[in-house]
């Protein structure tokens, strides 16, 4: 019998971590994150999990304590947002090259200056090239199911690599949506309790982490066994995926795609302001326009293959990376185009940048894409990356200026 609540997605988050039957579980608070970690601890304090609960001192520190605690061969979950994942971004790199398969909730927030603590993706973004494993959810009921997935595949022993699961911070962490929540038996079967067999402490069988090599080869060794290991994650996703809907009848893919059969047009976006690309999908579709949405789900390892053969032979693309790396633009529009750079009937691309700092992506905006979209499709010449700004966001950043004193040329 599964049972279902209103759940915020940060109360699911939590819940992912009660079902995993985690035992260790070091915390920092930082905003949007922290209704994680304080559910998380009234939990362990009331006895209702038998986690252990650390508030560490930092996100650094608490990082390492995970990193560790997954050496010594606990099952681990922590969570973090923006500055704070950053602030422990050294760590990442570590837990990944020791391969230990911890699962650690990011809750993205845009990256100051200037603050502010809205979402967008350039946080869990300028960690994909850590080694850990990126699922990005879409929905609170995601968020619980991709954390006992990432649990499986971080474990298995063709894998073994961390995982970030990643949600919107406020569009998604303090939205209330139904979720059902497994038995947790039946969690119990599909996850069953961590038995590490590479890094933990027995004191029969002494092992060192983290040994130093001198010279490139044993790095470079090493290091690659990463890729190998991000390569068998593609595969093994998608076993896990399947024996998960078997069980508990919900279906996820690497990515997904959202009124594709026919598409002439496709909009590519990630993480909680899909949603809003699939509601203009339904809009345009009404008007009797092919166009569909393909969502992407796992980021790393990047499902370049399933990309590929989803979008080629389309009449045109936008993909809305809701992130920036300035003076290059979206930070996944280079990685579509390569993987579609192969394809004969490789589709016009369209770089747009979207939903910073959490802005509204408005209906207008997205009509302003088709646009831009039936453009490319005939062989115009399309300059991107656009922005999606609103002349009355326009208007009022300028005020705002001119009550600062501020000269402007915006």
């Amino acid at each position: 019998m599964t049972t279902g609540q209103l759940l915020t997605g940060n109360a699911a988050a939590a819940w992912g971590a009660r079902l995993a039957d985690v035992d260790y579980i070091p915390a920092f608070p930082i905003t949007p994150q922290t209704e994680i970690i304080e559910l998380l601890a009234q939990w362990s304090a009331n006895g209702d999990i038998p986690a252990r609960f650390v508030t560490m001192d930092s996100e650094h520190s608490m990082l390492t304590a995970a990193g560790a605690g997954a050496a010594a061969g606990a099952r681990v979950f922590t969570a973090t947002s923006s500055q704070g994942l950053l602030y422990g971004f050294e760590v990442l790199y570590t837990i990944a090259g020791w391969r230990v398969p911890l699962v650690l909730v990011n809750v993205s927030r845009a990256l100051a200056s200037p603050i502010t603590l809205e979402a967008d993706h350039n946080d869990i973004l300028a960690a994909r090239d850590t080694g850990f494993l990126q699922i990005h959810a879409e929905t609170c009921q995601e968020i619980v199911d991709s954390i006992l997935i990432a649990y499986r595949l971080a474990e298995d022993e063709r894998v073994m690599l961390p995982v970030l699961v990643n949600l919107d911070g406020f569009t998604l962490s303090f939205t209330r949506e139904p979720v059902t929540l497994p038995p947790p038996a039946a969690v119990a079967e599909f996850l069953p309790a961590y038995r590490p067999r590479h890094a933990y402490i027995r004191g029969d069988k002494p092992m060192a982490q983290g040994a130093a090599v001198l010279g490139g080869a044993p790095y470079s060794y090493f290091r690659y066994q990463q890729q190998r290991a991000q390569e068998n994650a593609l595969a093994m996703h998608q076993t896990i995926a399947e024996e998960f809907a078997v069980r508990f009848g919900r279906r996820y893919d690497l990515i997904e795609s959202f009124q594709l059969d026919d598409a002439d047009y496709v909009l590519v976006m990630s993480n909680a302001f899909a949603t809003k690309g699939k509601a203009a999908v339904q809009r345009w579709r009404a008007r009797g326009i092919k166009i569909g949405l393909l969502r992407l789900r796992v980021v790393r390892p990047f499902p370049a293959e399933a990309i590929a053969a989803t979008l080629a032979g389309r009449k045109a693309v936008a993909i809305i990376d809701q992130n920036l790396a300035p003076g290059s633009g979206g930070i996944l529009y280079p990685e579509i185009a390569t993987a579609l750079y192969h394809e004969t009937q490789r589709p016009p691309l369209l770089s747009v940048i979207g939903g910073l700092g959490g802005k509204d992506i408005s209906e207008g905006e997205f009509e302003a894409v088709f646009h831009h979209l039936e453009r490319a499709a005939v062989g115009e010449h399309v300059v991107s990356p656009l922005l999606l700004y609103t002349k009355l966001e326009q208007e009022r950043t300028r005020t705002l200026l001119q009550i600062a004193g501020k000269e402007t040329s915006l």
